[in-house]
Formats: C-alpha cells, sequence, structure tokens
C-alpha cells in the first residue's frame, strides 16, 4: 500500500473509525473543538493514514459533529451568530490557502508542524482565565480582528485538518474577553463553513478518505451534545488541565513517530 492509499476496509478499521469519532465527539461538545486533535493523529498512528489524507479526512469528519455541536450550545444561548459569520467569512478563504500548503508540504514538515502547533495549544490552555459571565461588544476594531482571526484559523484548518476551534476558543476568551461557553459555541458554529471549504479542497487534491470521514463524522454526532452538556457542569480550569494532559500524550506520539520513519 503507497503512503497516499486510503487504507484497506476491514472489520477492525471500521471499529477503530467508530471510537475516533465517538472520541472527537465527546471532545468536540466539551471544548468547542472540531476534534481533528484526535482525529488526525489516531488516524495516523491507528490506521496507518499519511498525514495528508488523515488531515483531509478529519476536516471532512468535522462538519456534522460541529453542526450537533452548535445546537447544543445555542439550547443554553451560548452562540454569538454575528461574529461566527465574521469568523467564518475570513476562515473560508484562508482554508483554501491552508488546503493548498497541504499538498506542497512534506510529510516530516506536516508531523513536526503537527506536534510544535500541539505544544502552542496546551501552553494556551494554561494562560486561559475562562469566564462564564463575559460577552462579546462588537465594534470596528473587535470586527477587524475576529477577521483576521478567522483568516488565521482558515489556514491552520486547511494545514492541519482541525475546525480551527483550538486557535478559535482560547482567543476568543483571551484577546475578546469571551465568556468559555460562549467562545465554544460561537467556534463550533464558525468552523462549519470553514471545514466546508477545506474539505472541497482538499477533494480537488485527492486528500479525503470519505468512506473513514462518513464513519467518524457520524460516530461523533453522538456524543457532541453530551460533550456540550459535560462543558456547562465542568469546571473550567479541571478540562483544560485534563485536554492538556490529554494534548501532551499526543504531541509525543506524533513526535516519536516523525523521528522514527522517514516522511515524504
Amino acid at each position: 500500500m503507497t503512503a497516499d492509499a486510503p487504507p484497506a476496509r476491514s472489520g477492525r478499521r471500521v471499529v477503530a473509525c467508530v471510537g475516533i469519532g465517538l472520541a472527537a465527539g465527546l471532545l468536540s461538545g466539551l471544548f468547542g473543538v472540531g476534534g481533528g486533535t484526535v482525529i488526525v493523529p489516531m488516524l495516523v498512528l491507528l490506521l496507518g493514514f499519511d498525514q495528508r489524507r488523515a488531515a483531509g479526512t478529519s476536516l471532512a469528519a468535522i462538519v456534522p459533529m460541529a453542526a450537533v455541536g452548535v445546537a447544543s450550545y445555542a439550547l443554553h444561548d451560548a452562540v454569538a451568530w454575528i461574529p461566527a459569520l465574521i469568523l467564518a467569512a475570513t476562515a473560508v478563504f484562508g482554508a483554501q490557502f491552508g488546503t493548498w500548503l497541504l499538498a506542497r508540504l512534506s510529510q516530516r514538515a506536516l508531523r513536526w508542524g503537527f506536534v510544535g502547533f500541539l505544544a502552542v495549544v496546551i501552553v494556551m490552555l494554561f494562560v486561559v482565565v475562562p469566564s462564564r459571565d463575559a460577552g462579546l461588544e462588537l465594534s470596528w476594531v473587535t470586527g477587524a480582528g475576529l477577521a483576521f482571526l478567522g483568516l488565521v484559523t482558515g489556514v491552520v484548518a486547511g494545514l492541519l485538518g482541525v475546525g480551527g476551534g483550538i486557535v478559535v476558543v482560547p482567543t476568543l476568551m483571551i484577546g475578546f474577553g469571551v465568556s468559555d461557553l460562549v467562545a465554544k459555541g460561537t467556534s463550533l458554529l464558525m468552523m462549519i463553513p470553514t471545514a466546508i471549504s477545506g474539505t472541497a479542497g482538499n477533494l480537488r487534491r485527492h486528500n479525503v478518505d470519505l468512506v473513514a470521514a462518513a464513519l467518524v463524522g457520524g460516530a461523533a454526532c453522538t456524543t457532541t451534545a453530551l460533550g456540550a452538556w459535560l462543558a456547562a457542569l465542568m469546571d473550567p480550569f479541571v478540562a483544560n488541565v485534563f485536554f492538556a494532559l490529554f494534548l501532551a500524550y499526543v504531541a509525543v506520539q506524533m513526535a516519536l513517530k516523525a523521528s522514527s520513519r522517514r516522511a515524504r
């Protein structure tokens, strides 16, 4: 099997995709992320996907789970609709550039880039001071900031196969003073068009396994609402600590893999 060929179908692979989706959906609802930080490394480590196909497949799987997450947060009135639209409008363009880069960077560079990305996220999780009371006041300044944030998020989404929530959620809390729940609900909403745009680019470049994406995304939809419910109950700092520990484990595994195998 070549590095770019989709993996052979088997019962074990189907079960693995479903398991990955269940875990990704829970984390998506709990932390307001697309779940790519689970999907991408697990597709690589468990199913032997190359980094490009894992990133593209992850981005496609994010679409349905993000939709379920938005509905769940909307029930708690925790979605900032207009800021999400501003973020999404520029993220769509950024995602196209990210998928263009995805087809041109080496496997080794992508793996180490993903490890570096996770390291930044881990630090940000301890820097964030969550608040359940703060809202987002729109102005020309905040609007421009949201547009720029969306552009950067789109590039990250297309390049690394994540929905961008790991960038948007802490940035909204730290840079814009938004409550953690509103940041998560808004993040899930903005990543839907971003993920769709990135997936369109990946399909043109044959970087998506549609069957795996359907299995992962479908399974994730069953646990996303549960994650959103837990987010409203869990202490924000405790949730950040557990998430940081998980990301540290994933980053170590990806670093070991990038060091031990020569990527194209």
